[in-house]
């Protein structure tokens, strides 16, 4: 379970860098970027950490391979907290990185490891990206 004080810093500071991002202000959304993760690596193993930050902080990392580095390390997380429906997300998010760097081996691993977890979750449109996302892969 994610502390409320950290969840909600990380949600405002997401909600944040999206406001940043789509104003195209690099200054802001840098600084906001460099909050959230002293915040990860303030709380990295200790009972704070939590796969949610991490993910957050991957979301917004633009360079792709640093936040693939970043997924995997939530996807670690994730599964020593056996939260499905992180293992979900993450799983879908690393894929489509993936796709977009020609890794498409690697993409299909990470979804059906998701479609296995998402087996247990109530997001119905994760759900189905992911299905959709495989059949897209293996129909090759």
């Amino acid at each position: 379970m994610i502390n409320t004080k950290i969840y909600k810093a990380v949600y405002e500071l997401a909600e944040k860098l999206m406001k940043a991002a789509e104003k195209d202000d690099r200054e802001t959304f840098d600084s906001l970027y460099a909050e959230l993760n002293a915040i990860c690596i303030e709380h990295e193993d200790t009972d704070k950490d939590h796969p949610e930050q991490w993910e957050t902080l991957a979301d917004f990392t633009e360079e792709l391979d640093d936040a693939l580095v970043m997924y995997e390390k939530a996807l670690r997380k994730a599964e020593v907290a056996n939260a499905k429906d992180h293992l979900s997300s993450i799983g879908f998010s690393m894929a489509t990185l993936q796709v977009e760097l020609g890794q498409e081996e690697a993409a299909i691993q990470h979804l059906q490891n998701a479609k296995i977890s998402a087996n247990k979750i109530e997001d119905k449109d994760l759900k189905a990206e992911i299905d959709e996302l495989l059949e897209k892969l293996t129909a090759k």
